[in-house]
């Protein structure tokens, strides 16, 4: 039960930010079935998407179930400690400074290479694109997800903030995205040194 909440969390937070890259591909498939061309399927392609953040909501799973035997989370699914709290935010914080995480950003938001690089016209490829795109934002974004046992791993108000801050992060102008994720960064950490005190 607790990897179903994961995955449909996890789905409805990172999906809307994926809505330009699968249309992009449903415009390639329209274009390529147009032509009669070998396609992938967007529909396949949106699950192996969500595949991705299924394999991390088993990760995140295992993790909470950790750290629940070792007594840092609540049974409200919060942390349970101040400095835990602050640890994970700080390292949220700097891991937005990180060059993998900017790299991932940067592929992320820009699919073409992927398609480029990747494209195969069968449902194993569709999936396999799906998956490789889902892998960049799981890069992009697993430590942000974090912050959700800082907030409380059900509170609503959270889940939309964050989801808010992804599609920032994915959809800003071109240029100001890398701004936007070191200030988030900054503030991160600002916040977490906040906890200590």
């Amino acid at each position: 039960m607790l990897f179903i909440m994961w995955a449909v969390m996890m789905a409805g937070m990172m999906l809307p930010s994926a809505v330009p890259v699968i249309l992009l591909i449903e415009r390639v498939t329209q274009q390529r079935i147009a032509s009669h061309q070998a396609y992938t399927p967007t529909i396949v392609f949106t699950f192996g998407y969500i595949l991705a953040w299924c394999f991390y909501s088993v990760l995140i799973t295992l993790l909470q179930y950790g750290l629940h035997q070792i007594d840092l989370l609540t049974p409200m699914m919060n942390s349970a400690y101040q400095s835990f709290s602050a640890l994970i935010l700080i390292a949220a914080g700097v891991y937005q400074f990180s060059s993998f995480k900017q790299n991932c950003l940067k592929l992320c938001r820009s699919p073409f290479s992927i398609l480029n690089s990747h494209w195969q016209g069968s449902i194993k490829g569709a999936i396999m694109l799906g998956l490789k795109q889902g892998s960049y934002c799981v890069g992009c974004c697993w430590l942000l997800m974090m912050i959700l046992f800082v907030s409380g791993v059900m509170n609503i108000k959270w889940i939309l903030i964050l989801t808010l801050v992804v599609i920032i992060e994915k959809l800003a102008p071109s240029g100001s995205a890398e701004l936007i994720s070191k200030f988030l960064g900054a503030a991160l950490i600002i916040f977490g040194l906040s906890y200590w005190w």
